[in-house]
């Protein structure tokens, strides 16, 4: 198996937690204030909503980023295919972006990383749209170890960080992969989860999770694979210079629960 020299741990965040909270915002476009509420569940409780066209026909992703950490436009291209790819919108699928002051802050709770959502997400679940937040943001993981850096975590039914600080100082440099391919990995492994998989939300069709690394998948060409977690396995992804995709287990899931 082809390796590449990348001291890093390509890592993800899984949360469980289902909010309580039932926080209303106004809407400039609408005398209905907005229930935030159904955008703050469990992290893959809303993958047949996402999934399939029976309650949302439309999917809005608002991209917030801190100034300085905007994504690269070949990944958010490769973005857009991947859930047009897995997801049935039959009225289409918008990407807004929006700009974030820089906060100060070097490392990031995941409390902190609900903080910037609250105080910049302006896009929610509305009769037929919905919603999807994804942050790019500066700094580092509080949960960083010497062992390896996280990337990306999932911590809500529709919301996901990307720390984009750590994957720009991870890529693009001799035996690196480039940008673009590691910025595409996690996103789309991070959506992943969002979207069900493995067996969190999306039941699995076959006997594919992963018994050592639950929600994620045994075969290891596949993007939801553990090893996408570890600095072992980070160079088998890229040994063919493409992001990874699906394997056929993971998109009969998704098949299953509604998806393409």
């Amino acid at each position: 198996m082809k390796q590449c020299i990348l001291k890093v741990a390509l890592a993800c965040s899984i949360l469980f937690a289902c909010s309580s909270e039932s926080e209303e915002l106004e809407d400039p476009n609408s005398s209905t204030p907005l229930n935030t509420s159904s955008n703050k569940q469990r992290t893959g409780s809303s993958a047949n909503d996402l999934l399939s066209a029976t309650t949302f026909k439309k999917m809005i992703v608002e991209v917030g980023y801190i100034e300085g950490f905007k994504p690269t436009e070949k990944a958010m291209r490769n973005f857009k295919n991947f859930i047009q790819n897995t997801t049935f919108k039959t009225e289409g699928i918008t990407f807004i972006e929006k700009k974030i002051s820089a906060t100060g802050n070097t490392v990031y709770t995941l409390d902190e990383v609900v903080v910037i959502e609250k105080e910049n997400r302006t896009k929610y679940n509305t009769n037929s749209t919905i919603a999807i937040w994804v942050l790019f943001i500066d700094g580092k993981s509080s949960k960083d170890t010497d062992q390896g850096s996280i990337l990306g975590a999932a911590y809500w039914n529709t919301s996901f960080v990307i720390y984009e600080e750590t994957i720009q100082g991870l890529s693009g440099g001799v035996f690196e992969p480039e940008k673009n391919l590691l910025e595409s990995s996690v996103i789309h492994h991070e959506f992943g989860h969002i979207l069900g998989l493995t067996n969190l939300g999306t039941a699995v069709q076959s006997d594919h999770e992963d018994a050592a690394h639950p929600k994620h998948c045994d075969e290891e060409n596949c993007l939801m694979f553990w090893a996408a977690e570890t600095s072992q396995g980070i160079g088998s992804l890229f040994s063919e210079g493409e992001v990874p995709t699906l394997d056929a287990q993971c998109v009969a899931d998704l098949k299953a629960n509604g998806g393409r």
